[in-house]
């Protein structure tokens, strides 16, 4: 998989993708993460990618020829399966989403900034839009890498135990079960015995039932879903 972020603050994301499982997924060849800076695409000599709205209002808007001329150059090289802009108003980044686009190869990702992109980006170039929640930031950079987080972790090769994926919250419309380790006894408070039984199938039991308790006390809209 390969996924290109756009974006005005490049340097936010360096980080975000040099640690960790990311950072493994990226040597290991399982994904290719590229970061754009957007003003690298402008014409300007001052390198501005915002300008002020038509109409007045408060705050900058994105130009969209920057913008243009970035995706346009990256699908000169490749085919793209979807370009995603993060927003506020975007469709709520879920598991279900996360792994139909975990099955794609080529991604583009546009952080929004300011106080979002001319309109036309989206008219012309954007494929899906999508939110992390019902809040706003003060740019797209934090949810591109949410949202890049939740697909990588998803390919195959990816997590040393490639089942840990699929037992997390949410991949069956249910949180995850309570988990324990060492020490099975902490200040006498005591793991459960069945987890100490070896009895496979009675375990995945009780971890069913502990799943199912929990996202009924805690998201019961999951169930209903």
């Amino acid at each position: 998989m390969r996924i290109d972020i756009i974006t005005c603050l490049p340097k936010l994301l360096d980080s975000f993708f040099a640690h960790s499982i990311l950072q493994r997924a990226q040597q290991g060849g399982y994904v290719e993460v590229v970061v754009h800076d957007l003003r690298d695409y402008t014409l300007d000599k001052h390198r501005r990618v915002d300008d002020y709205a038509f109409g007045g209002g408060a705050g900058m808007v994105m130009q969209i020829e920057p913008i243009a001329r970035c995706i346009r150059t990256l699908q000169a090289d490749r085919t793209y399966d979807e370009i995603i802009y993060m927003t506020p108003d975007g469709e709520r980044l879920n598991q279900k989403t996360t792994n139909t686009l975990s099955l794609r190869e080529n991604l583009i990702i546009l952080c929004g900034h300011y106080k979002g992109v001319d309109e036309r980006v989206r008219e012309l170039f954007i494929t899906k839009e999508i939110s992390i929640g019902d809040y706003v930031l003060s740019g797209g950079e934090l949810a591109a890498c949410v949202l890049s987080d939740a697909i990588i972790r998803l390919l195959p090769g990816v997590l040393n135990d490639e089942t840990s994926a699929l037992t997390d919250s949410f991949q069956d419309n249910l949180l995850a079960p309570p988990v324990y380790t060492r020490p099975a006894e902490f200040e006498g408070h005591r793991i459960p015995d069945i987890l100490l039984s070896g009895h496979e199938a009675k375990i995945d039991e009780w971890r069913h039932e502990q799943a199912l308790e929990r996202t009924r006390t805690r998201r019961p809209d999951l169930l209903e879903e």
